[in-house]
């Protein structure tokens, strides 16, 4: 119900920057949650950054907290993942996923696995 593409990832020198995009379609209230996860080779996913679509509510992993910015364009669907001062240990695959924001009478991006996931889009950061 939920259709996910990331773009913009690319190689890059440490202390550079890259945007990521993130198209979205598909059901609204499944979208209400959108964050980007990362996962290096030989390492568990973490998740990196996400929003309330509604609210525009953030939050951010604390390595990430001052680096990156998500943000999203409500009218192109399409939620960014703005990242600055990259270091090598950005480097990884970057992906988007989306789920609602209220299950159950319970209302959180968090604690829930989300649902939707798009593809990936590979970033590298060289020293």
């Amino acid at each position: 119900r939920v259709q996910l593409a990331e773009s913009g990832g690319g190689s890059v020198q440490a202390g550079g920057s890259l945007r990521l995009s993130c198209a979205t379609s598909g059901s609204p209230y499944d979208r209400n949650c959108l964050g980007w996860f990362r996962q290096a080779p030989g390492k568990e996913r973490e998740g990196v950054a996400t929003i309330v679509t509604n609210s525009n509510s953030t939050d951010y992993a604390d390595s990430v907290k001052g680096r990156f910015a998500i943000s999203q364009d409500y009218a192109k669907n399409t939620v960014y993942l703005q990242m600055n001062s990259l270091k090598p240990e950005d480097t990884a695959m970057y992906y988007c996923a989306s789920k609602a924001y209220c299950t159950l009478g319970v209302c959180s991006c968090h604690g829930r696995p989300y649902d939707y996931w798009g593809q990936g889009t590979q970033v590298t950061v060289s020293s």
